[in-house]
């Protein structure tokens, strides 16, 4: 009787450890903000940012379709996107990141919690993300009229007829987008990789910014990042493609591009005429010194306001100068393409271009022993700065030795 009382006070002891130690953990969880969420697997996901809704593999792949081909609707520098359909019927923009592009965990949760707080009407909302086994996935808000470069410059049958009030609507919702990052986010933000395909449309085609997979965030008190080069040919600013110094006035360099694409309904970083390889930023300072701005106006645009567009080309042309610091800030664009401010173009100088000879951009020190040059003044390899002479720099070439 005594032994079978000993043995029922032990489970008890046993079983009122058990408790405790399930409390204690309850407690601590409930003390680190939640607990981690299971997939359908099974298998235990990391702790999502708060204002990140964390999605299962076999959620986002039911949800693509087994990611089908037929969902794909875009590829980016960092991968593939499809067009998902939620359980509860919510389209979806689902961005699969390449195996190269893919981060730590740690690293990739991070970055995801401090641009899933960045909410403004011209860029697109990240929904969430997957962040399971080897797979790093992001979610966004779908939009119905794809990208710019679809509706711009994609074959014909994708193109979407945009008279001038749509064109400068999407310059400024452009600028006011690019001009949030810049000014307004916390941290402030520098996009990297400011073009055409990655500013999408809505169902009344307002514009938003999309792909911060190459974003880069950075305080206020850093002037400048040397980094790994991230962008596009065409739209890249000198001091970006030759040194990697990444600043806000990056992006002001490759929006300036942008809004001469959407002008002239051609691409910004393919050559104009083959034989002479200029490209769309040098055309356009020929004809302006050759007083024929308005020749860069797509041909389908009809009936548009000479003085607004000669405004929006000449803007253009503030964002694009070789050197950085004459380049305005986005806020200032916004007031100028705005007519909120006076142009005075006589503080213009020719536009930095940088152009491809077969060598990597950032890169010029790299196996096939390519050099820069650049006419109108010299770039050695490993110089901290560009030297020009007074005319500036104006066009900066590529080319194997």
């Amino acid at each position: 009787m005594i032994e079978s009382g000993l043995r029922i006070k032990g489970r008890l002891d046993r079983m009122g450890r058990r408790f405790c130690c399930f409390g204690a953990a309850q407690s601590r969880k409930r003390k680190n903000g939640g607990h981690r969420t299971t997939s359908d697997s099974g298998v235990g996901l990391p702790q999502a940012p708060k204002n990140v809704r964390l999605f299962s593999y076999n959620e986002l792949k039911s949800a693509a379709r087994n990611f089908h081909p037929t969902n794909r609707i875009g590829r980016g520098g960092f991968g593939v996107v499809y067009k998902g359909t939620l359980r509860d019927e919510t389209e979806v923009a689902i961005k699969t990141l390449s195996a190269e592009s893919k981060q730590g965990t740690n690293e990739f949760l991070t970055e995801i919690d401090m641009v899933s707080n960045i909410r403004h009407p011209n860029l697109v909302q990240l929904m969430g993300c997957c962040v399971e086994g080897r797979n790093r996935i992001l979610v966004y808000e779908y939009l119905e009229n794809n990208s710019l470069a679809n509706a711009l410059l994609g074959p014909a049958n994708k193109r979407i007829a945009l008279d001038w009030p749509k064109r400068a609507a999407i310059c400024a919702g452009t600028a006011q987008g690019l001009a949030f990052l810049h000014e307004e986010a916390e941290p402030h933000i520098v996009h990297r990789d400011i073009k055409a395909s990655n500013v999408l449309l809505d169902k009344d085609l307002a514009p938003k910014i999309g792909d911060f997979g190459l974003a880069k965030l950075f305080p206020d008190n850093v002037t400048h990042i040397s980094t790994r080069v991230a962008g596009t040919m065409g739209y890249l600013a000198p001091e970006y493609a030759l040194l990697g110094q990444l600043t806000k006035k990056a992006d002001i360099y490759s929006f300036g591009v942008l809004v001469l694409e959407i002008i002239s309904g051609r691409c910004g970083s393919k050559s104009i005429w083959e034989l002479d390889m200029h490209t769309l930023l040098e055309w356009t300072w020929k004809l302006r010194d050759e007083d024929r701005l308005l020749d860069i106006v797509d041909p389908e645009l009809v009936g548009y306001p000479e003085e607004e567009v000669l405004r929006f080309i000449k803007v253009a042309l503030f964002c694009t100068q070789a050197t950085s610091n004459q380049r305005p800030s986005m806020k200032r664009v916004v007031e100028m393409l705005s007519d909120e401010v006076s142009l005075d173009v006589r503080n213009l100088i020719q536009p930095g271009v940088v152009k491809d000879r077969g060598q990597t951009p950032g890169n010029p020190s790299g196996s096939s022993g390519g050099i820069w040059r650049q006419r109108g003044g010299q770039l050695a390899k490993g110089s901290s700065a560009i030297t020009s002479t007074s005319a500036a720099m104006s066009v900066i070439e590529l080319q194997p030795r």
